[in-house]
């Protein structure tokens, strides 16, 4: 078609960060820099304390509406006209005249346009200066300046952390010249008067830092750990007394290293700058590029060029320097000093600062790609490593092809040779266009994204039992076979359609409210529902009227000799036991909330906040002497140890730190690990120890901010509400009545409560984490859309029957139907098993949990449309025609 193999080739799928390693991030741009940056010059301190509040606010976890609710706390601020015209305000953004509402929908509007245009433009070009392949960054909707980046390919986290956080504002600043000893007096005076104001202890700045002059830029030398008091100190009233807005100090790139006593030190530079400005700012520079020099001890270094306007200016600041140093700050840290030996013509000048090459080529990406105007965090993190990306294709592949085999030998097995191989062509149809679709919407396959075709291919089973079966009725009534056939599609055509829809309405729920692995379980769930019912409802037909006139089709009985006589003729009497099945369902009810009160919920890191390790050893180890060792080191945070796969490979969770904001946490507790593991790494690196290797040591980590994990559980709230609510009013739209949506949302509800009070009851004593995280709740609501499908078309067998059978009782109307859906339902519930169990068995760890819910889910859902939807419908129904026979 005009196309070479080559570009073919690129359209191909490609493998999520969980099957080729990498990094997921979700970045937070910070929402008081952009709305300051938004905003009209001069002061306002109503304003000020609006954003202060606001910010707080966020923090606590108690909004994610940033905009809103600082408009909100903007009105009420001391000092604040609550009437001002916000367009005085923001007066590019918000229109003179404009009510709240429409200012906040301006704001929201112009930070995703500054999102967007500002930062991921400048994340793109520096992560592809890095190098990734095929990186995903999208600004998430609903999420005020949230950015997600997805990085396959990526080992180093910390060097890409780095890379991402840098804000590239970079300046230049002149020094005092001649006057430099000034402000060393200053500095002494300030430390006498800090020391006589009781409200510092007795101590000045002198007491955390040597005070001497170093040439004229440096001014002291101080601990590592000291940095934070002489910051604050130089923060003081007292302090801008001395110095005012002339003066700013700046801490040295990189420390100097006492080998004795192994103790870094960090030079102070005091810096002149024009009420509070540099000299020159960065954005003179047009060009970075790191280059080596052997021969001047400088080793790597980074050469800058600027333009015409920057190289003039920079020519007259050179000038007026001449003998005396100019520092080059980036992100206020001094990375070198270097003395002017005369006026530097051309804006031609180089960073040096004691890099590796490492280094200098990340800095001169950085300054390349452009200063960021916001400053970012990173809410929430993911590091997989190559080696348990392969482990996951490797199980995932051997997962799909038993539980395909598997499916078309049940098939086979139940409905005969040329039904089974006929069913077994329309799954092997349905794959291929799951994946032709996946792959022209250049989608990207994950490990839960295997699972949802896997599971599609399961619930694909239950059209064509559903057909199976109404045929098997047709020819029991004494119908030919191509009659049989024809009725049995028409028939079944409308339990299908149904059964189908709702599922797509939890799949299309889980794409809204999900975030990463979710989103592409719904993605691949949703398109294998949609290639199912077109090849089981069309395909498959085709082949039987194609077919229909040769001997071996007119020879079909649907049955084999295993099932010829499995629920033929089947007279249970469901609802005669309702009372029963409502005790027993009474006693599962009180045995949870009982349970809810005793032992809680193990929340994942998902939804609590905190860090995930999984570690891999090179020989079998014990996980409670692990937590012994460990749990001492880690000051009283949470931790636990669990073996994952077999006992050479462990998770270490822990909420150590997570609300904290310093630099190096990720560093600090890798530390950590490593010093509590040494003993058993077999004399391994502290970098091999991290996600470089590939075989032994850190294989992922995963880290979940606080304010993330709450947005999870707010959206797992509203995505179950929405679903049962969904299921409602599709069912009461369907059926036209009451008793039908009740008795479904009974059995949807029961079958959700009863999975979450089974992982109450037992999380910890299976050998696999029981955690209510974001694939629980993905279980859960696939569980709910399996569960409607089921009560579907039991309630569809219940309407037709009405229909036929009008003066037939009620009671006997339910009893019946489920009596002849029941070898549908068996069906349907043991394919969809086999499949999952495939799953469960040879899927990996990483989903093994979601897995187990939804196996769990499936026998109770099953049950729950027996003894809890049809018998309720019975009970709402008999009650409302009570009701109106009163009335009559």
């Amino acid at each position: 078609m005009g196309y070479t193999f080559n570009e073919v080739q690129k359209w191909g799928i490609g493998l999520g960060l969980d099957l080729k390693g990498g990094m997921n991030v979700t970045l937070q741009v910070s929402m008081p820099d952009i709305l300051r940056a938004m905003k009209a010059d001069g002061k306002d301190a109503a304003f000020d304390k609006a954003i202060a509040t606001t910010d707080s606010l966020y923090k606590a976890h108690r909004t994610d509406d940033f905009v809103g609710t600082f408009i909100k706390e903007y009105r009420t601020a001391e000092g604040n006209d609550r009437l001002a015209d916000l367009s005085v305000v923001f007066p590019n953004v918000v229109n003179s005249g404009d009510s709240d509402n429409q200012a906040v929908d301006r704001l929201k509007d112009e930070v995703v346009n500054r999102v967007n245009n500002s930062a991921t433009n400048v994340l793109r070009n520096r992560i592809d200066a890095y190098g990734v392949v095929s990186p995903n960054i999208q600004v998430l909707k609903g999420k005020d300046g949230q950015i997600l980046l997805e990085l396959p390919g990526v080992k180093d986290q910390q060097r890409m952390t780095e890379l991402i956080k840098r804000s590239a504002n970079l300046e230049f600043y002149e020094t005092f010249q001649a006057k430099a000893p000034e402000v060393i007096k200053k500095l002494n005076a300030l430390t006498a008067a800090q020391r006589s104001n009781t409200s510092y202890g007795g101590k000045g700045i002198g007491d955390y830092m040597r005070i001497g002059l170093n040439g004229s830029a440096i001014v002291g030398l101080a601990q590592a750990s000291n940095r934070y008091m002489v910051d604050s100190l130089l923060r003081t009233p007292e302090a801008r007394n001395y110095f005012g807005a002339e003066t700013a100090f700046r801490w040295a790139n990189k420390p100097i290293t006492d080998e004795t006593n192994n103790i870094d030190y960090y030079y102070l530079y005091a810096l002149k700058t024009n009420e509070g400005r540099p000299a020159l700012d960065g954005r003179v520079v047009v060009n970075a590029y790191s280059d080596y020099d052997p021969n001047t001890g400088t080793g790597s270094y980074v050469s800058m060029s600027m333009n015409n306007d920057g190289a003039k200016q920079w020519a007259k600041i050179t000038g007026n320097n001449v003998g005396y140093p100019v520092a080059i700050v980036l992100d206020d840290v001094v990375y070198s000093s270097p003395n002017v030996n005369g006026a530097i013509e051309g804006g031609s000048s180089q960073i040096t600062g004691n890099f590796s090459v490492q280094e200098a080529q990340d800095l001169a990406n950085v300054l390349k790609s452009g200063k960021m105007d916001f400053k970012i965090d990173i809410v929430s993190s993911m590091t997989v490593g190559p080696s348990l990306g392969q482990q996951a294709i490797d199980s995932g592949i051997t997962s799909f092809i038993v539980a395909l085999v598997l499916l078309m030998i049940f098939m086979i097995c139940i409905y005969g040779w040329i039904p089974g191989m006929v069913a077994n062509l329309g799954l092997v149809f349905n794959l291929f266009f799951t994946i032709g679709i996946l792959s022209s919407f250049q989608a990207v396959l994950t490990l839960s994204g295997i699972a949802g075709i896997v599971l599609a291919l399961g619930m694909a089973v239950d059209a064509n039992v559903l057909i199976f079966e109404r045929s098997k009725e047709e020819l029991r009534a004494g119908k030919n076979v191509r009659s049989a056939i024809s009725d049995g599609y028409s028939n079944a055509f409308s339990a299908i359609f149904d059964s189908n829809l709702t599922s797509i309405i939890t799949g299309v729920i889980l794409l809204l409210f999900g975030t990463g692995p979710i989103k592409g379980f719904a993605t691949t769930l949703i398109i294998g529902i949609v290639c199912s019912f077109f090849t089981a409802v069309y395909l498959t037909r085709l082949i039987y009227i194609m077919c229909a006139k040769t001997k071996p089709f007119e020879k079909l009985t649907f049955t084999t000799p295993l099932s010829a006589k499995m629920f033929s003729d089947t007279h249970f009497n469901f609802l005669g036991a309702r009372k029963v099945s409502f005790g027993i369902v009474g006693a599962v009810v009180a045995i949870v909330i009982i349970s809810f009160f005793a032992r809680g919920l193990n929340q994942g890191i998902d939804f609590s906040g905190g860090r995930n390790y999984v570690v891999q050893f090179d020989h079998p180890v014990k996980t409670h002497e692990l937590q012994a060792q460990l749990a001492p080191l880690f000051d009283g945070a949470q931790l636990s140890v669990i073996t994952i796969d077999d006992d050479t490979k462990v998770r270490i969770s822990t909420n150590y730190k997570i609300d904290s904001d310093e630099e190096g946490i990720d560093n600090e507790i890798t530390g950590i690990l490593y010093k509590g593991l040494e003993n058993q790494l077999n004399g391994m690196s502290i970098e091999d120890f991290s996600t470089t290797n590939e075989n032994i040591g850190i294989m992922s980590s995963q880290k979940v901010g606080p304010t993330v994990a709450n947005d999870m559980r707010t959206d797992a709230y509203i995505a179950v509400i929405l679903a049962l609510l969904a299921m409602f009013f599709y069912i009461l739209l369907r059926f036209r009545n009451i008793a039908f949506s009740l008795g479904a949302l009974a059995a949807v509800a029961f079958t959700a409560f009863t999975i979450i009070g089974f992982y109450s009851l037992f999380w910890g004593l299976f050998p696999f984490a029981m955690e209510i995280d974001q694939s629980f709740i993905a279980a859960i609501l696939t569980v709910i859309g399996y569960q409607i499908n089921d009560t579907v078309v039991v309630f569809d067998r219940v309407r037709e029957n009405v229909q036929l059978y009008p003066k037939q009782n009620f009671f006997d109307t339910i009893n019946s139907s489920m009596n002849s859906t029941l070898g549908r339902t068996v069906m349907t519930s043991c394919s969809t098993l086999l499949v999952l169990l495939c799953i469960f068995i040879l899927g990996g760890d990483a989903i093994r949990s979601f897995v187990f819910a939804m196996i769990f889910g499936v026998i109770i859902g099953t049950l729950a449309t027996i003894y809890v939807a049809a018998p309720v419908a019975y009970l709402t129904d008999a009650r409302r025609n009570a009701k109106k026979a009163a009335k009559a």
